[in-house]
Formats: structure tokens, sequence, C-alpha cells
């Protein structure tokens, strides 16, 4: 025992402001904390988020299925900044009960239908327009394997690694080296599948790869936490194959630059209505 061992009381107590970044917007219950509507633009589909890596799979998404020129799949993508609190709108609440980006409502359905969590909104999409999930029984349940299995996974990523190591107040052993051991065991799983598979379901891009790519590229790319280094990032080869052949694509190119707040100016597209707002801010780099 040392005088930094926690002893858990009888029962928990919330303690505002207890630290950390995002301490601030953190609280043990939900609902709405002020009035605040959603804005509707001018597209059937109205997206609400942020480009965390769960936002980018959306973004990405869309962007893919307007790549093949499914013009129904026209956006509005509008920013939530959940540093300020955005998601605790009732509007928002009304949306996503989990006050959690990224959110999806489809005005084409009467009523609008509404769909959040990135792994449920990639599925619906896929679904709504046949692209990007194998059609084949043994591929598709392939597909969702690998699916199911990012979601499982990317919370032990972002809310375990990604929090002790990159945002606590206060670094301690213990949690950066649990959460740091079941990274790696991770990065080991995707490389050893990727040693003899192009994309996660094989030889086709699908959403799983679209879910996957924002969190795990982006890490062994050190475009998340800055860990690469401490990770080893370099000797998962097989991984970074397959994230520079996805960071190739113009449409994951795109839609890593949505709802983008920071960064490079030329990387940031803060909202996106128009498939146009691309070219000016192409335009603007001139």
């Amino acid at each position: 025992m040392t005088d930094t061992t926690y002893t858990p009381p009888s029962v928990w107590k919330w303690e505002p402001g207890n630290g950390g970044k995002f301490a601030n917007i953190n609280r043990p219950v939900a609902g709405a904390t002020h009035d605040k509507a959603l804005p509707v633009g001018k597209h059937p589909l109205q997206l609400y988020s942020l480009a965390t890596p769960n936002g980018v799979k959306v973004t990405v998404m869309l962007e893919e299925l307007l790549e093949k020129g499914i013009e129904a799949a026209e956006y509005d993508a509008h920013l939530i900044q959940i540093g300020e609190g955005d998601q605790f709108g009732s509007g928002f609440v009304e949306a996503n009960p989990n006050s959690k980006i990224p959110v999806l409502v489809d005005h084409s359905m009467n009523p609008p239908q509404r769909v959040f969590e990135s792994g449920a909104i990639l599925l619906y999409l896929a679904e709504k327009f046949g692209e990007f999930l194998p059609t084949d029984p043994a591929k598709r349940t392939e597909c969702l394997s690998w699916l199911f299995w990012q979601m499982g996974s990317a919370p032990i990523l972002g809310g375990g690694f990604g929090h002790f190591y990159a945002y606590a107040p206060e670094k301690y052993q213990y949690p950066i080296d649990r959460y740091t051991m079941e990274v790696k065991r991770q990065l080991d799983v995707l490389d050893r599948h990727l040693a003899d598979n192009r994309f996660m379901a094989g030889d086709e891009y699908t959403i799983a790869d679209i879910a996957i790519h924002p969190w795990y590229g982006a890490l062994v790319k050190n475009r998340v936490y800055e860990a690469a280094e401490f990770l080893e990032a370099h000797t998962y080869t097989n991984v970074l194959r397959w994230t520079e052949e996805i960071d190739a694509r113009p449409a994951v190119q795109r839609g890593r630059m949505v709802n983008r707040t920071w960064g490079e100016p030329n990387e940031q597209l803060h909202e996106r209505h128009d498939a146009s707002d691309f070219t000016e801010k192409t335009e603007d780099k001139r």
C-alpha cells in the first residue's frame, strides 16, 4: 500500500470538475442541459458530428457513396462542438439520447429516421444504398464480425489507453501498462489478419475498413495520442500497408476534413453542405 492507493467509498459521489481533459462536460446523468434545436439543411441526410475517429467513419462513408455516383447520399454535415456541450442540446438529445457524436437523421423517411452509434450508421447506409457490405453470406458475416470487433475494441483504445496516456491529469503506470498491453494485442490481431488479406473482409473494401481505419490507421500514423513511437507502430507493417492504401482514397481524404476544427487550415472543413465546399477549400489554398 502507498499513499497513492485509492480506497473506493461505500457509495460513490460525483465531484464535478475532477480533473482531466473533457472533465467539464462529463457527468453521471443523461438528458438535455439546454434548449437548442438542430439545424436542418437542404439534403435528406443530415449529419451532426465532429471529426473525431467516430465522426470520420460516417463522413468517409458518405463521401465514398458519393464517389460511386450515388446522388441520394448527398448530405449536410453540421458541426457539434463537444467541448462546448452542443451534444446536450435538446434537439441533439432527441436525435441521440446517449449524447454522443455522430448522429444521422434521414429526412427521406416519414417521420424522419434517427440513427445513432457510428457502427449502426455505417450499417444503415450500407443497407440503404447497397454498397460496402458484401452480399455473399460468408463475406457479409466476416465484414460484420470485424465491424463489431471495432465497436468493442475502440473503447479500450480511446477511453482506456488514450485517456490515461494522453488526457489524464496525472500519469499512473498501472492503467497505462494495462491498456498499452491490450492496444498492442489489438494491433497484433489486425497485423496478423492483414498479412493474408488486402482489406478486413478479404479483397473487398467494406464498412469494416471504414470503421477501423479512423481509429487504428490514425494510431499507427501518429494522428491520435502522439503514441506511435511508444507503441512501436512501425513494427505493424501490414497495418501500415493497409492504412496507406486507404489514406490514398480521395473519399477518405475528403471525409477526414469534414467537421474538423484543428490541424492545418487546409485540412479543415467545419461544415459541409455541398460537394463544392471542397472545391472552394482547394481554391482557398492557392
